[in-house]
């Protein structure tokens, strides 16, 4: 798991430190009539809101800096609250973490994804014992993106938990689905 994570993190500031590079290089070989281009920098997220016997509120905002125009990396922080509410058995939860990602467009509109995410989950038992834990993933999947206008766009993603670790809560190669919006600048 640490492999994986070194792994991403240098592919990471390579392809970062490329895209400077490559950046510099193509403003000094700018024509004097300069058009005004978008930030590589992109903001966006997801809210998750679930109400009833099961209740969740969470929160995921993410940073992306796209290196090229096909090729992104970024980050995400995540906080969720969770209650469960059945009978005799009431279980209340706050779960947090954070993530890196990478995003290869292939079109405009269709792209690989790849997310090293870490979480910390309150597991609790019938019993009312209570422990903390945290959780590794590694997402990998692919998505799609529908601009709404010129800098905000709807991304929904399939991805599926490849480390399958046991206090994962997709079990068995269950497909991970997000929806989320984002806003270049």
């Amino acid at each position: 798991m640490k492999k994986a994570f070194l792994t991403l993190v240098i592919a990471a500031i390579v392809a970062f430190v490329y895209g400077q590079n490559n950046t510099t290089a193509q403003k000094s070989a700018g024509s004097p009539n300069e058009v005004y281009t978008p930030s590589k920098f992109y903001y966006g997220g997801g809210l998750n809101l679930t109400f009833g016997s099961v209740t969740e509120v969470g929160i995921s905002p993410l940073i992306g800096y796209k290196v090229t125009p096909q090729f992104s990396v970024g980050s995400q922080l995540t906080f969720e609250y969770f209650k469960y509410d059945r009978g005799s058995y009431d279980y209340n939860a706050t779960n947090y973490g954070a993530s890196l990602f990478t995003r290869y467009r292939f079109v405009p509109q269709v792209y690989a994804h790849m997310e090293f995410s870490m979480m910390n989950y309150d597991f609790q038992t019938y019993q009312g014992d209570s422990n903390r834990d945290w959780v590794p993933f590694l997402f990998v999947g692919g998505g799609f993106s529908q601009p709404l206008s010129k800098n905000t766009w709807v991304n929904a993603q399939l991805l599926f938990d490849v480390i399958q670790d046991e206090n994962s809560p997709y079990k068995d190669w269950e497909p991970f689905y997000t929806i989320g919006v984002g806003v270049g600048f």
